[in-house]
């Protein structure tokens, strides 16, 4: 069925919640495991359903956020989603006292259970009123981030249409671009700092209403870490600053070469990697489909059948365009067994990065479209960002299609920037570390903390104020994840490392790097991130040796790589 024809309905709130509880005082009465696995299905069913019409809502409300039903729409969610987690909960404890446990874990793993109890220490009723005002403040976010009108040249344009400016070979223009971006961002600087403040107040309560120090094991708790820890987090950022951050600025220094410039550079320069300027794709959004058509179809069998679904299907909305919210996601609509991909196009080399990268979360979610639980059809985020970040890497033979005469650069830049982004990704993280670790902190001294990190994760960012928004150290209100999903961020960082594996795996055997990386996705949701590593025989980063091994090998290959003829 295509996107534009699934039906949508508000469901009836009052209705919904007392199908929740017929099915939980059935499941609790039941005598035997087949009635209780028969009801077990009935609740996946309408979990799936009442899914699917909230993610509906929420994808069509981001395509334009000026549409006032699905505005309304979302309105109702922010209200609703909590009191139905609440009956989703209550299911979870139904689950783990069940006597019929052990039945369900010998059919279906007991990573269930793992999940169900660490989803039992993150929710109570108590915090039912903050969840609430907490899913208002991060809609508010996301509305003003889309609100963002920047004049500039004579146009205004979206965040995401500025983005080429931003890239533009020409220092001045470039430059232009970034200042005006952190105008409007030091314009509405207030409304950030005001909502950022609320968002930390108010979660942390929510942790010391359920007894915890704060908000940052309530945190970890709801992104349903169940392999590792906040220490383990710890070992991992220490072995980015000891690793990847020297590799990340020896590029950047060699890029400082290339461009003419000193380092350390601005926001502005450090953008643009070639004097001649950044990779761009070779043809517009439907040549870059096109293209992802010719790799998904020449990638394996199983890739071709899922992208052209994607396409008749009408499952991708990727052109950056008027009220549209920023950035870009793939989630799932259980329904249909079908994932749905959001981007915002804008000439760039990103472009061709949202085919692979969002493509790679839909692919791992349509090998697992039929899993049951429903919980299993996706792993935890961290084990979802390996599905992306490392379809990026597999694409890198069909590079001449995407880019052209600019498929040299885009492989030296892909591979520097994955390098490059780590440390940025860690200092997003340990930055929510600080901040709900002191919740007492005021706006500028947040602003003072990230400053701080800047110097250890990214010494070759210079912040003396020639682009005002960067050199106050408030460039990470432009980071959604740190008002939307807190320690959401860590992932992509540990996904990355995990990435790079796969990339040094397709140096050697092509076929082999794919059937590690089927041997990960056909896993789906039903281990946790570690075991799934170890069942496709790839290393933890928690291991020093992962990220000491990656780094090596990256920085060989970038020694080696010809760029002769390019500037």
């Amino acid at each position: 069925m295509k996107f534009s024809e699934m039906p949508y309905a508000r469901p009836d709130l009052d209705a919904v919640k007392q199908q929740f509880a017929d099915l939980l005082a059935r499941f609790k009465a039941a005598a035997t495991y087949a009635e209780a696995h028969a009801v077990f299905l009935e609740e996946e069913k309408l979990n799936k359903h009442v899914d699917t019409l909230a993610q509906l809502a929420s994808v069509r409300n981001t395509i334009d956020t000026r549409d006032k039903f699905y505005d309304e729409e979302m309105n109702f969610w922010n209200e609703a989603t909590p009191q139905l987690q609440e009956c989703q909960n209550a299911w979870s404890r139904a689950m783990l006292d069940s006597p019929f446990r052990a039945d369900f874990t010998a059919e279906y793993g007991d990573l269930m259970f793992v999940n169900a109890e660490i989803a039992d220490k993150a929710f109570s009723p108590d915090i039912l009123d903050e969840m609430a005002q907490e899913n208002k403040l991060t809609t508010e976010y996301g509305k003003l981030i889309a609100s963002a009108q920047i004049p500039f040249e004579g146009g205004v344009y979206t965040l995401s249409q500025l983005s080429p400016f931003k890239n533009d070979p020409d220092d001045a223009r470039r430059l232009a671009a970034w200042k005006a971006e952190g105008a409007w961002y030091k314009e509405h600087g207030a409304e950030f700092d005001g909502l950022y403040d609320q968002l930390v107040h108010l979660r942390d309560t929510m942790g010391k209403k359920l007894g915890y120090e704060g908000y940052t094991t309530l945190g970890y708790y709801r992104m349903g870490r169940n392999c590792y820890t906040k220490a383990d987090v710890e070992k991992f950022r220490a072995a980015v600053v000891k690793y990847i951050v020297p590799l990340a600025d020896s590029i950047y220094r060699e890029q400082a070469g290339r461009l003419g410039k000193q380092y350390p550079m601005n926001a502005a320069d450090n953008a643009l990697m070639f004097r001649s300027g950044n990779p761009r794709p070779a043809g517009d959004a439907d040549a870059i489909l096109k293209q992802g058509k010719k790799f998904y179809e020449e990638l394996s069998p199983e890739t071709g059948v899922f992208f052209n679904k994607m396409l008749d299907d009408q499952l991708m909305d990727v052109l950056s365009t008027p009220g549209k919210a920023g950035g870009g996601y793939c989630t799932g609509l259980g329904d249909y067994e079908m994932p749905f991909i959001f981007a915002n196009f804008n000439g760039t080399q990103h472009d061709v990065e949202v085919v692979t990268h969002e493509a790679g979360h839909a692919f791992a979610a349509y090998m697992n479209r039929d899993r049951i639980p429903y919980s299993y059809v996706w792993p935890s985020m961290e084990a979802c960002e390996v599905h992306s970040m490392s379809m990026e890497f597999f694409a890198w033979p069909w590079a001449d299609g995407f880019f052209g005469a600019d498929a040299r650069k885009f492989r030296y830049s892909h591979l520097a920037g994955a390098l490059t982004f780590i440390p940025y990704g860690t200092m997003v993280d340990h930055f929510q570390h600080i901040v709900y670790e002191h919740p007492e902190l005021t706006p500028a001294q947040r602003h003072e903390e990230w400053k701080k990190l800047a110097a250890i994760y990214q010494p070759w960012m210079r912040l003396d104020g020639e682009i005002p928004f960067y050199g106050a150290g408030e460039y990470w209100q432009r980071q959604m994840h740190i008002y939307q999903s807190p320690f959401y961020y860590i992932d992509y960082c540990l996904a990355q490392t995990v990435s790079l594996q796969f990339w040094a795996m397709l140096q050697k055997d092509r076929a082999d790097a794919w059937s590690h990386y089927m041997a990960y996705t056909k896993q789906g949701g039903s281990r946790t991130f570690t075991e799934l590593l170890k069942n496709a025989g790839l290393t933890t980063p928690f291991e020093e040796s992962c990220l000491r091994g990656v780094s090596e090998a990256a920085k060989a290959w970038l020694d080696s790589y010809d760029l002769t003829g390019i500037v």
